[in-house]
């Protein structure tokens, strides 16, 4: 037996040989009896009947039957039984699926035939339904030893050939199977029917093999018409034909039934995102813990119904994924704000004359921190420093610079220079750090002698004062660059700050908006200023409120307010002045020693503390006879926590403190104050000269 027979015993090949007789069997019914020849090769035409299984041969011209000796008998193999063919797979039958239960036992099955290449495939089985092939029986010369089963040899059950007109041929041309002439057709079923399944699934069974879950309700009252397998395992099976209202309790849980009528009423469909379904606990295979589902409500409606197709997603993991990140982003934002803070001071220092509140706020909520700080040095004499900076941009680098610029403004103050030059110390410093970075800021200092505020500003919002009767000021002049530009000499003003005055200090992120211009800002500041009262604290919370400052402003904000309090009552006498004018010359010190003396016996003072005061007095006004020049001045004055006694004289040149030598007669009353005052210090004088002060801490402070 050749290869060619034995592979016909086969039952793939039988399976295929079935299908394209089926094939065959279709198309020519469709034909019908029209008549369509072909020639076999031997100048008739033979013409397919109806079933395909009988042929009449004609002349192929004048159509007479033919009478000459060329003439053959059509004779057909015997057909193989349905019992010995095993069934066929759907084959395309007329563009159709065929049915399993077709009837081919009258087409004959052509043994071991070759298949023809798929161009004629596609050409006489696809796109010509009409076109009749010639029978398999036909006779004709020998093209091997696939012939021999010739007239008078039966062939043998369950042969049959690949034919290429077949169903079989044409799913194979279709996946790109090339075939050539005299190859066998290779079918594989598996891929047939994975190719055909899905679209071969009705919407119920499609929806059943989906794992996200899927439910279907109708009428007013949702009644269930149909819940998939991943919808019971979630939620347990449920009932069909039950309303939803006591068959699906977690859509009444979850909120969905309103949502539901909406969706049936309007015909849109609706979607509720991470809606959180508790543990199942008493659902076989349910889950075990919280999950989270995105639910959409599709319409549906035919022409005597209307219902709703529920459709959950599992986005438990991405809910999860997205509470991890914002976990993470708030630990990165809580340590951003916890550096930023660090480089605030932590505990503000409160002066003698002044109340002081400050609070900041951090914008955003993303990690990334601002530049934005303030801070209060006490400069000793009853003077004090406040500041407020801004450095532009946001970040760690911000942060670190503007953590710089206030380790140095601190170190500048100690010098007790005015404001202008601790900004042009400053403009300098910053150039130094980073010229990219650029910082504004506002640098003021209170003296309660004066009863006034000197302030230079480097680029920043202006201070505003609010007088005891309720007037708000503005600082609106000596306003210089930013720090870091650098080729700019800074001035100083004043504004006055008498008792029962509160004054403001600010970054932009308390009144700049994208909307509108920072004057409007700043307009919108002194009226809410204006009707701030109460204390530093209450006023800070107060201008945050009315600026609508919250958690999610977008931009950092610190605030810095101080009053200089009215007092009254037992609170006066606390506080005092005196001053002496010294014309100089021999009777100065006795003066301001028996003035001293008066002064501090008339506030009550113990008798050490006293005398540790005229002392003090007597070398400073010693000290500015013997360096300084006319005019002198000397000043007592005292406060709820120390005795400050200060000296003034015309002269610029400060003094320091130096070692005598014990043979030395002069050089020790420096030493001596720096020995028995609590501090001392010296500062030039706004208007030439300078001024020499120590202080002694009272008893109990």
């Amino acid at each position: 037996m050749n290869f060619t027979r034995w592979s016909a015993r086969l039952p793939g090949t039988q399976r295929r040989t079935a299908a394209a007789q089926a094939a065959i069997k279709a198309r020519a019914r469709s034909a019908g009896t029209s008549g369509s020849g072909t020639d076999d090769g031997n100048g008739t035409t033979r013409r397919g009947s109806g079933a395909g299984t009988g042929d009449e041969e004609t002349e192929a011209v004048g159509g007479e039957p033919p009478t000459g000796p060329t003439a053959a008998p059509a004779t057909a193999p015997p057909a193989t039984s349905d019992s010995d063919r095993p069934a066929p797979p759907a084959a395309t039958v007329s563009g159709r699926a065929a049915h399993p239960h077709d009837d081919v036992s009258d087409t004959p099955t052509v043994p071991a035939a070759r298949s023809r290449p798929p161009a004629e495939a596609e050409a006489g089985s696809l796109t010509d339904p009409g076109a009749e092939t010639a029978p398999d029986s036909a006779p004709g010369p020998a093209s091997g030893p696939e012939q021999e089963a010739g007239p008078g040899r039966e062939a043998e059950p369950g042969w049959g050939a690949a034919s290429g007109t077949g169903a079989g041929a044409a799913d194979d041309t279709e996946a790109g199977a090339a075939l050539e002439p005299g190859a066998e057709t290779a079918f594989d079923e598996t891929g047939w029917q994975r190719r055909r399944a899905i679209d071969a699934l009705p919407v119920r069974a499609l929806l059943g093999e989906v794992p996200a879950l899927a439910a279907v309700v109708h009428g007013p009252e949702h009644r269930i018409a149909f819940v998939n397998d991943a919808y019971s395992r979630v939620f347990g099976p449920r009932p069909t034909g039950a309303a939803a209202r006591e068959a699906l309790p977690e859509l009444v849980e979850l909120g969905l039934l309103p949502l539901m009528d909406q969706v049936r009423r309007s015909g849109r469909p609706r979607t509720v995102k991470s809606r959180r379904v508790p543990p199942q606990q008493g659902v076989p295979g349910g889950r075990r813990r919280p999950g989270y589902y995105t639910f959409t409500c599709t319409p549906i409606s035919t022409s005597g119904d209307s219902g709703v197709l529920i459709f959950a997603a599992d986005v438990t993991d991405q809910v999860e994924a997205a509470e991890r990140l914002r976990a993470s982003e708030r630990r990165q934002r809580e340590a951003a704000v916890t550096l930023q803070r660090s480089l605030l001071p932590q505990e503000l220092e409160q002066p003698d004359d002044l109340r002081v509140a400050a609070t900041y706020q951090p914008g955003g909520t993303d990690a990334a921190v601002g530049g934005d700080w303030y801070d209060v040095i006490t400069l000793g004499a009853g003077r004090t420093a406040l500041v407020i900076g801004d450095v532009m941009g946001r970040g760690v680098r911000a942060a670190a610079v503007m953590g710089q610029l206030r380790t140095a403004v601190r170190a500048y103050a100690r010098l007790d220079l005015p404001p202008h030059e601790i900004l042009q110390l400053l403009d300098g410093l910053a150039a130094e750090i980073d010229a990219s970075q650029i910082a504004t800021c506002v640098y003021a200092v209170h003296d309660p002698n004066e009863g006034c505020l000197s302030y230079a500003s480097a680029g920043h919002v202006p201070i505003l004062v609010r007088e005891a009767d309720g007037t708000v000021l503005r600082a609106t002049e000596h306003t210089g660059p930013p720090l870091g530009t650098g080729g700019w000499l800074h001035t100083s003003g004043s504004l006055p700050l008498p008792e029962g005055a509160t004054a403001v200090l600010y970054t932009d992120g308390l009144i700049e908006r994208r909307d509108a211009d920072i004057d409007e800002g700043v307009a919108a500041l002194e009226h809410a200023f204006a009707g701030a009262t109460g204390s530093p604290d209450i006023v800070c919370d107060r201008l945050l409120r009315a600026l609508g400052i919250t958690e999610d402003h977008d931009d950092d904000v610190a605030l810095l307010v101080f009053q200089h309090p009215a007092r009254t009552g037992p609170d006066a006498e606390l506080f005092h002045n005196a001053a002496l004018d010294l014309l100089g010359g021999t009777e100065a010190a006795p003066r301001a020693r028996a003035f001293a003396s008066g002064v501090l016996a008339s506030w009550r003072f113990p008798t050490e503390l006293r005398d540790l005061g005229v002392l003090a007095a007597s070398e400073l006004v010693a000290n500015s006879l013997q360096h300084g020049t006319p005019p002198m001045r000397l000043l007592l004055r005292r406060t709820d926590r120390r005795l400050i006694i200060e000296v003034t004289d015309g002269d610029d040149h400060l003094p320091r403190r130096c070692r005598a030598e014990p043979a030395d007669e002069a050089g020790r009353g420096i030493s001596i104050i720096a020995t028995i005052a609590s501090a001392w210090g010296s500062r030039r004088t706004p208007g030439g000269g300078k001024s020499v002060w120590c202080e002694f801490a009272l008893p109990g402070r």
